[in-house]
């Protein structure tokens, strides 16, 4: 009667054993196995059994991170496309100026439907803005748009990289002199 193993064990491959390979003896298992017997399959099993755990773990986490960073990079895909749709959608608004990057246009919409920019914000019309205001928005010198919302924000981060930018031109290249090999001292 033949017996099939449990599901969950796990196969032990055990090296051929031969104590003397070519005639000599090159380990003494009997002093290499002071804790465990070689022999103990049990042993061994469960070796290998943990190893398999501790694979599929570390599988597991990096999967989940991969996951994490396709689901972030997808968000950051469909944000880009709602920009670039808006930005189209900015640009072909009827304007009856040419548009400067770096000011501010103001968008209405008139009772017929058709949405027009202006650079006349609704404060500036008053009580006499004869359309109905929709939006403020930046012309960034890219072509892009910023909502006026986020124009702080926006020229946060354009200082930002403005202050690396005259960082790294205020480092000398490392072929360039420095004051130290011009006087003639070591680094």
């Amino acid at each position: 009667m033949s017996q099939n193993p449990p599901p969950h064990t796990t196969a032990v491959q055990l090296v051929e054993s031969n104590s003397r390979p070519c005639g000599v003896q090159l380990v003494s298992t009997a002093r290499t196995n002071k804790n465990a017997d070689p022999m103990d399959l049990v042993e061994l099993a469960t070796t290998i059994q943990k190893a398999d755990e501790f694979v599929k773990a570390t599988a597991g986490s990096k999967l989940t991170e991969i996951a994490n960073q396709i689901r972030y990079l997808q968000e950051r895909a469909r944000k880009a496309l709602e920009e670039a749709n808006r930005d189209n959608k900015l640009h072909h608004y009827a304007c009856n100026l040419v548009k400067k990057p770096g000011t501010t246009y103001y968008l209405y919409e008139r009772d017929s439907g058709q949405k027009y920019m202006s650079i006349l914000s609704p404060e500036e019309w008053g009580a006499s803005c004869p359309h109905m205001f929709s939006g403020a928005y930046r012309l960034e010198h890219d072509m892009s748009w910023t909502p006026i919302e986020e124009v702080e924000e926006r020229s946060q981060q354009f200082a930002l990289i403005d202050k690396i930018l005259d960082t790294r031109k205020a480092l000398p290249d490392k072929d360039s002199p420095t004051i130290s090999s011009v006087l003639g001292e070591k680094s």
